[in-house]
Parts: C-alpha cells; structure tokens; sequence
C-alpha cells in the first residue's frame, strides 16, 4: 500500500507542474486523498461490506468534492486534477494513467439495470466539464474535449468536441483530411436530410401557388368574357 501511495504522489509530480514537492502533494491534492479512500471503500465494497464502504465513499465526497462510487472499478495512476465536481458510477471501469479535470461525469443515461457507465481506456484524457454517459468505450490515448458530451463510444487515438461530441481527429489526423465514409455522423446526415426535405417542400409549395394563381385568373378572364 505504500509503494502504491509514492506512485501516486509520483504520477501527480510528473503530471502537474504546479506541484512543488511530495509533502506538498500528499498534504493538499485532494484528487489523490479522493483515490486512496476510494481504495479503501472498494475493498470494502468486494467484501460486501455496503454500508460501510458508501458511508466511506460520501465522506471522501465531503472532504474533497469528489464522488467514486465504491463499486467503480479503477487501474492505477489515475490522476484527478482540481478535482471539484467529479462524479464516477457504480460500474465504470477506467484503465491505467488517466487524467480527469474537474467537473467530469462518468455516469449513466437512465434507471436501466447493469453496466450502465463508461469504459475507459488507458492514457485518456477527459478535460474540464465534459460528461461521459452511458454504457460506451472510450479508447486508448483518446481525449475528451472541455464540455463534450460523449453518448457514442470514442476511438482509440481519437479527440473529440462538442455536444453531442463528435471525432475531430483521429490517429494524428484532422476528421477533414479524412475519408469521411469511414466516419459517418448520423446527426449531420440527418439535418441534411431535413435541409433537403424543407427544400423540396418549400418548392413543391411554390409550384402549387402558381397554378392557383393562374387558375384564379383564368376564371376571371372567363367570367369577363361571358359577361359580354
């Protein structure tokens, strides 16, 4: 338990510059603090011991402002930063040496049973406000842009932005240099297909106008003519 702990003092002292030195980390990142009593809470929680491992867990919530869920499961090294606002469900499982900022949601979409948080590869980045819902994979080396929302799985060497988040590069590569069949948006395609309808619509709309202003006026040609 130990040798874990200097590991995670150490990972916090390659991953963020503004930390001065071990006592410092150790004393004041409560990202860390959140962690070790995580452990603490899990283990209980295998060993079925419920009660005690969430009141554990909500006490970590109220020393450092950061919720795991005792049932999450979650490799090593992970390094929470300014750790305010995190949240981390029941059944999320997160790889080795990932990063969270703060105000991240790893959490579900709904009241549905079994696995219903994210899988997280190892090495992802998840930047400042971003939620992360539902039962989808997040791959290895991918990052998360500040205040996506991620409801479809990431790929692996991927960075993705927005709401709904979509891929903005992948392997290296901006999506635009891309060959876009191997990336299909079905929220762009489907405006597109709106855009397309309303198009046709507004012409068909226009079409029909014409001829009833032209029939209109053929009437009142003919009523003219019979009056003579």
């Amino acid at each position: 338990m130990y040798r874990q702990m200097m590991e995670d003092i150490d990972i916090v002292m390659q991953m963020d510059p503004a930390a001065r030195s071990r006592f410092e980390v150790w004393l004041t990142y409560a990202g860390l603090h959140a962690v070790w009593l995580y452990r603490i809470a899990h283990r209980l929680y295998v060993n079925q011991w419920y009660t005690w491992a969430r009141a554990i867990s909500q006490f970590a919530r109220l020393l450092t402002g950061i919720e795991i869920h005792p049932g999450a499961v979650i490799g090593k090294g992970l390094f929470i930063d300014h750790g305010m606002g995190v949240v981390i469900g029941e059944t999320t499982v997160i790889g080795d040496y990932v990063v969270l900022y703060q105000g991240v949601t790893l959490g579900g979409t709904g009241k549905e049973k079994g696995k219903r948080h994210p899988t997280i590869g190892n090495h992802v980045l998840i930047a400042t406000g971003a939620k992360v819902l539902g039962s989808l994979t997040v791959g290895d080396y991918a990052k998360i842009g500040a205040g996506s929302v991620v409801l479809r799985s990431v790929p692996a060497n991927s960075t993705v932005v927005g709401i709904p988040a979509r891929v903005v590069v992948l392997d290296g590569r901006r999506v635009d240099e891309l060959d876009q069949t191997n990336l299909p948006d079905p929220f762009s395609d489907q405006i597109k297909l709106m855009q397309d309808r309303i198009e046709h619509l507004e012409r068909r709309l226009a079409r029909l106008e014409s001829e009833q202003s032209a029939d209109t006026c053929g009437e009142g040609h003919a009523g003219v003519y019979s009056s003579l």
